[in-house]
C-alpha cells in the first residue's frame, strides 16, 4: 500500500495556512423596535472566502478525511449537496490539486453551478433529489475517489470544543455586549452539523443558552424531533436551498436542541426579502428561515418578561439566488405571493405583533 502521509501532511499545512490568512466573520446587530430589551445579532457567514457557512464545514471535512487517510493524491472528491457545500469543497479541492464533482439536484441555481466551475469543480445534476446519495457513492466507486458524505460526517468532523468553531466565535464576539451570554442561538438544519456544534458547545462551556432549530417546509427534521422516527422520508427536496432534508441525516442530533419550529417556505422567503431590505444587501433563503426562528424566540422571551440577546445564523448571500428567490417572474411561477407576508414580518420586528400562528408549527 502506498504511503500518502507525506502528501497528507502537506495538504493539511496548505489548509491550515489558508485558515490563517482568513479573518473571522462579522456579528451584525439587527434592532428589534417592537421587542424592547431583546437584542438580535446575525452571524454573517457570507463573508467567508466561498461565501457561506459551509466554508467552515468543508474545511473540517477535508481535514477529517485527510487525518483518516481517505484522500489520495489525484483522486476525485465527490459530494452530495444542494450547492453551497459543493462550492466550498471545490475551493479546498482546488487548493490541494484534487478533482471535484458535485452531485446536486437539477433545480440547483445556475449561480451555484457557475461558482463550482469557477473553483475547477464539475456539477453532476440529478432529477430526483433523493438520489444524490446513491449517485455520489456510484461515482466515487467508479472513479476510485472519495465520497465526502457531509450528511453523515458533519457533526463529527467539526471540533465543537474549540478550534474557532462557530459557537466559540459567537461567544468571543459577544463578550463586550450588554448581554454576552445569548438566551438563544438560532440555526436552520442542512446536515444538522451546525446545530450539533452549537448545542454541544453551550453544554460543554456550561452556558444557559438554548438552541432553536428552524426547519424548512419540505423536510423531515421537525417531525423527527417530535416523534423520534428515523425512518421518515419525503419524495421531494426542500425549496429552501441548503436546508431541509427528505430523510433523517446522521449528523442531526435532536438531543442537543432545545426547541424547533417549522417555517413555511413562503414565510422564509418573505423574511429573507425583509432582512435584505434592513441590511441593504441580499441574503439567502435560509437566513429568512432563521429570522423567523429568532422572532419566535424573542416573542417567547417578551411574554416571559425576559431581556437578553439572540444570535441567528446568516448562512449565505443572496447573489446565488438572483434568478430564483429575487426574481419576480420566478416567484410568480412558483406560486409565491410575498407582499402580505413581508408586511407581517415587518410588523413583528417593528411593532412586536405576533407572527401568524396558523402557518407556523413550533415545539418550543
Amino acid at each position: 500500500m502506498s504511503d500518502h502521509r507525506p502528501w497528507a501532511r502537506e495538504a493539511i499545512r496548505i489548509i491550515e495556512a489558508d485558515f490563517q490568512r482568513s479573518a473571522d466573520t462579522h456579528l451584525i446587530p439587527l434592532p428589534l423596535p417592537g421587542l424592547p430589551g431583546i437584542e438580535l445579532y446575525f452571524k454573517d457567514e457570507s463573508s467567508h472566502p466561498t461565501g457561506s457557512l459551509k466554508h467552515r464545514l468543508a474545511r473540517s471535512l477535508f481535514l477529517y478525511a485527510l487525518c483518516n487517510g481517505w484522500l489520495k493524491p489525484g483522486a476525485p472528491v465527490i459530494e452530495a449537496s444542494s450547492g453551497s457545500t459543493a462550492i466550498s469543497e471545490a475551493y479546498f479541492a482546488r487548493l490541494l490539486g484534487l478533482p471535484f464533482i458535485a452531485v446536486m439536484p437539477a433545480t440547483t441555481s445556475q449561480e451555484k453551478i457557475a461558482q463550482i466551475a469557477f473553483y475547477g469543480g464539475k456539477s453532476h445534476l440529478v432529477q430526483d433529489p433523493t438520489q444524490i446519495y446513491a449517485e455520489s457513492e456510484r461515482l466515487a466507486q467508479e472513479s476510485g475517489g472519495h465520497f465526502m458524505d457531509q450528511f453523515t460526517y458533519a457533526e463529527r468532523a467539526t471540533d465543537w470544543r474549540a478550534n474557532n468553531n462557530i459557537a466559540e466565535s459567537i461567544f468571543q464576539q459577544l463578550r463586550c455586549e450588554r448581554h454576552p451570554e445569548p438566551s438563544w442561538l438560532i440555526s436552520s438544519p442542512g446536515t444538522g452539523g451546525t446545530t450539533a456544534t452549537l448545542g454541544r458547545y453551550v453544554r460543554y462551556r456550561q452556558h444557559c443558552t438554548r438552541v432553536l432549530c428552524a426547519d424548512a417546509e419540505r423536510s423531515v427534521f421537525f417531525e423527527y424531533y417530535q416523534t423520534g422516527d428515523a425512518s421518515l422520508r419525503l419524495d421531494c427536496g426542500s425549496r429552501i436551498e441548503g436546508i431541509g432534508r427528505p430523510r433523517v441525516e446522521a449528523s442531526f442530533l435532536p438531543k442537543v436542541i432545545d426547541a424547533m419550529v417549522k417555517v413555511p417556505d413562503a414565510l422564509s422567503l418573505a423574511a429573507m426579502h425583509y432582512l435584505a431590505q434592513r441590511l441593504g444587501r441580499r441574503v439567502g433563503g435560509s437566513s429568512g428561515t432563521n429570522l423567523i426562528g429568532a422572532l419566535i424566540a424573542a416573542q417567547q422571551m417578551q411574554a416571559a418578561g425576559e431581556s437578553g440577546s439572540i444570535v441567528a445564523i446568516l448562512c449565505d448571500g443572496g447573489e446565488r439566488y438572483a434568478t430564483t428567490y429575487y426574481d419576480d417572474a420566478w416567484l410568480i411561477g412558483q406560486g409565491y405571493e410575498l407582499e402580505e407576508l413581508i408586511d407581517a414580518v415587518a410588523a413583528s420586528v417593528e411593532r412586536g405583533e405576533p407572527l401568524p400562528d396558523s402557518i407556523l408549527r413550533a415545539n418550543i
